[in-house]
């Protein structure tokens, strides 16, 4: 669920008008709620109940200070993928001890910091890795504590592009390798293995193809166990879905915890989460303005002020979000159908097809639902536009988080040379 709906005729986070927002921050803009991010970390919490958990947050998804900072006061620890992620979750109160360090490219670099902060894991996806981080922590004259992530070969995920756990994709270690690997570890100096690391991909709304994955990684837990590997975590990755459009209906968290509680029975293993969407997901909306209506020969085009440099997930992925008019549509109010797209120079520049709203005018402004994940992180100044601002709502108001950065502050890292003055 989130807290976002009508009230009195206006769309509302909590207790505030997002027309209120729009009005004193502009248009575009994304808009947390607090009460829905707190609930999602609850609920997680409550379906592994009983069960030896660590919920590590995927910083990916949304690494606004803010947002991380709430969910540390849960009680979250972090899923970062860089030196910059790590940096984000101890400035934002994550405790070291609560940080898995994840990703195929770390560099020498980013290991030491690990390694300084002291933090719980690092999850290693290649033999090269592996054999740097031993270089890196025998040089520090310490142990890096170490999960393999693994590839079991099972696809899953919304869309070709977040799928990470079939042969071929570019994450973990090959099946069939996996094993050597382990062996190869426990002799390297500068190296603890305490545990085995899977993600099979991201907006997974069935089960199965994860049941799949988690079993065949609590056999390889038991033979690795069976040749002295110390193995006392499973780090089952993130990827749960959540429901971005009607119809949508995936596992809920408590039949997720359920899943894991009846594979990994009698480990005796703490289980790592890595949850991202599902937490930050619809916690999250894009605040945006209709420019103009640009009638052509077969459709109608809706341009609005938000781009894709704004929110990247339907040009690269062809994803879906749900928009709602800031003011509510009465009842017997006409509808059109239009192509919504933004003010950027490119072609995929497009949010919807053929989508069926409330008849719309220009000034009109609209919320697309669900983009507190994989929304502002991945925007751009492309085209020379500012990053959009950030807002947290919490209760009846609100705090910017992340202010629009002026035209002088977009160019403050760039330089013209002398021989060009």
């Amino acid at each position: 669920m989130d807290h976002f709906s009508y009230s009195d005729g206006e769309l509302s986070c909590e207790g505030v008008a997002l027309s209120r927002i729009a009005d004193e921050v502009g248009t575009p803009c994304y808009v947390y709620s607090t009460a829905t991010l707190v609930r999602h970390a609850r609920v997680l919490a409550a379906a592994f109940e009983g069960q030896d958990y660590l919920i590590a947050y995927s910083v990916k998804a949304n690494s606004n200070l803010a947002v991380l900072a709430t969910l540390a006061a849960e009680g979250c620890g972090a899923d970062v993928v860089s030196g910059g992620e790590l940096q984000r979750a101890r400035r934002s109160g994550i405790p070291a001890s609560k940080i898995v360090f994840s990703g195929v490219g770390k560099t020498a670099g980013e290991m030491e910091l690990g390694l300084a902060q002291g933090i719980h894991q690092f999850n290693v996806e290649s033999a090269a890795e592996l054999r740097l981080l031993s270089k890196v922590a025998s040089a520090r004259g310490t142990q890096a504590p170490v999960a393999i992530r693994v590839n079991p070969d099972v696809a899953a995920g919304g869309h070709p592009n977040i799928s990470t756990g079939k042969k071929g994709d570019k994450f973990g270690v090959p099946w069939a390798e996996a094993e050597s690997l382990y062996a190869e570890a426990a002799t390297l100096p500068g190296i603890r293995v305490v545990g085995v690391d899977v993600h099979i991909g991201s907006q997974i709304g069935d089960l199965v193809p994860m049941r799949a994955a988690f079993e065949k990684v609590v056999g390889l837990t038991r033979r690795l166990r069976d040749a002295g590997h110390q193995i006392a975590r499973i780090d089952v990755g993130g990827g749960l879905g959540i429901p971005y459009q009607a119809g949508d209906a995936p596992a809920p968290p408590s039949a997720y915890a359920a899943m894991i509680a009846e594979v990994s029975a009698g480990l005796g293993v703490q289980v790592i989460l890595e949850p991202g969407r599902v937490i930050a997901g619809n916690a999250g909306v894009l605040l945006t303005q209709v420019l103009f209506l640009k009638p052509a020969p077969d459709r109608t085009f809706l341009i609005l002020d938000a781009g894709m440099n704004d929110l990247m997930r339907p040009a690269l992925y062809g994803a879906y979000h749900r928009m709602l008019p800031l003011k509510e549509a009465a009842p017997d109010a006409p509808d059109e159908t239009y192509d919504i797209v933004g003010p950027i120079c490119e072609s995929t520049d497009k949010f919807a097809t053929e989508r069926t709203l409330p008849a719309l005018k220009s000034g009109d402004r609209l919320a697309m639902m669900s983009s507190g994940a994989y929304g502002a992180v991945l925007s751009s100044q492309y085209n020379a536009r500012p990053l959009v601002p950030e807002v947290l709502v919490n209760g009846d108001s609100y705090s910017i988080i992340r202010r629009r950065p002026s035209f002088e502050e977009m160019i403050a890292l760039e330089e013209i040379p002398d021989w060009l003055s």
